[in-house]
């Protein structure tokens, strides 16, 4: 009999022990499923400005709006202090003015990430860093060069502070890295962007970061507005296109522009990389000859765009790939340069009412009150158990354990 209870007792306690070993593998590589995007719809969150409500404000105008997701283009102290507890992810920006400095040596990004980053986490939720903006494609060739030591060293740093598996880096680029995008499965990359491209990709695809575009159907339309159908640019009835290599129909341009991406990374060896728009959005004014910057075919884009986004679906080419957007921008900028279209984008007003009526509600004076106390719905414990992150690791995990027992 005492030789068989230790027999049991022994069993037992290394079932337990293998059963405590396995949890632990379990949450190790849940950590390790990085989710820098909550649900389908974020808000690029410009400040250039004198006129917008402070960052306080701004957290009760988005939690107000439900909207989870927002990128700013700096890493300013006030604004990431403001959204401590709020639960919105947030992803800061490494100004392209920086990234000469960065490049230099991984402890120049080691001493930024101390400084814009570390102080401010757990409690703000920074969920990316964007390294430059559209630099590949733009006109200083230097900072095309030093983009990758950039973002290595900025990764680098990272890992270090083990930060890595919570803070995803990236760089969103413009549409002029391609050199065709029409149809979309034509689209590749300029011959000259290529060669700087495709080590970044080589780099993000080890990473596990996305590939994030600004794709404009505006500023498309803008500049060719007798061959772009303007039903086609808005998510109205038209006739679409119809591309003959894929035998796929589009009828937006959204679509085609995220799909133009794919076949970009596709052709350039990275089919697995996804796409997440960085920005767009639609000018709700601008000067004479800025076609189609009008109050109502901005509503009409941004309307459309977020019921389309809400939906939770993907393009024709990636439709089992939910598309993840990032509306240009949070407020109309009146110190930006460049046509009046610039300083038009914002779906609020610098009063922080709304622009126009896409079904969010804005910052009203005699209900702010009342508006900074409504629920958020943040990520919990029990909202983040239900994510598709986790859903994906834990369904992987339970095959994995199926196989071994």
């Amino acid at each position: 009999m005492e030789c068989t209870f230790s027999h049991h007792f022994t069993s037992s306690q290394m079932s337990f022990s293998s059963f405590f070993l396995w949890l632990l593998l379990i949450f190790s590589i849940i950590s390790s499923c990085v989710n820098a995007f909550t649900g389908t719809y974020g808000i690029n969150y410009g400040r250039i400005a004198d006129n917008i409500p402070p960052p306080e404000s701004v957290v009760t105008l988005l939690k107000a709006a439900k909207i989870k997701n927002t990128r700013i283009y700096d890493a300013d102290r006030s604004v990431l202090a403001a959204f401590k507890g709020s639960g919105i992810e947030i992803i800061v920006g490494l100004g392209n003015e920086n990234l000469k400095e960065i490049s230099i040596g991984e402890d120049r990004a080691m001493n930024w990430i101390k400084e814009n980053v570390q102080p401010f986490l757990p409690g703000t939720r920074i969920s990316g860093i964007a390294v430059g903006n559209e630099i590949l494609g733009g006109t200083d060739m230097e900072l095309w060069e030093v983009l990758l030591p950039a973002a290595k060293n900025v990764y680098n740093a990272l890992y270090r502070l083990g930060l890595h598996k919570t803070v995803e880096v990236s760089s969103p680029h413009s549409e002029a890295v391609f050199a065709s995008s029409y149809p979309p499965s034509a689209c590749v990359f300029r011959e000259d962007v290529s060669q700087f491209m495709k080590p970044l990709l080589q780099f993000f695809s080890q990473i596990g970061s996305p590939f994030y575009i600004n794709a404009y159907p505006f500023l498309a339309y803008k500049n060719d507005p007798e061959h772009i159908d303007l039903n086609y640019a808005l998510f109205k009835s038209n006739a679409g296109i119809h591309d003959a290599k894929t035998n796929l129909r589009y009828d937006n341009m959204f679509d085609a522009m995220v799909d133009a991406a794919y076949f970009a990374l596709e052709k350039a060896g990275f089919e697995k990389m996804q796409v997440i728009v960085s920005e767009t959005g639609w000018a709700s004014k601008g000067d004479a000859d800025e076609a189609g910057a009008t109050a109502k075919n901005a509503r009409t884009y941004n309307k459309s765009l977020r019921k389309k986004l809400a939906k939770k679906k993907g393009t024709p080419y990636k439709p089992k790939t939910p598309v993840k957007a990032y509306v240009f921008a949070l407020f109309n900028e009146n110190l930006k340069p460049g046509p009046t279209s610039e300083r038009n984008f914002g779906l609020f007003k610098a009063d922080g009412s709304i622009s126009y009526d896409i079904g969010f509600t804005g910052l009203i004076p005699s209900s702010a009150a009342s508006i900074s106390h409504l629920p958020f719905r943040g990520t919990g414990a029990l909202g983040w158990l239900g994510s598709p992150a986790f859903t994906t690791c834990a369904a992987t995990l339970f095959l994995i354990f199926r196989l071994l027992i």
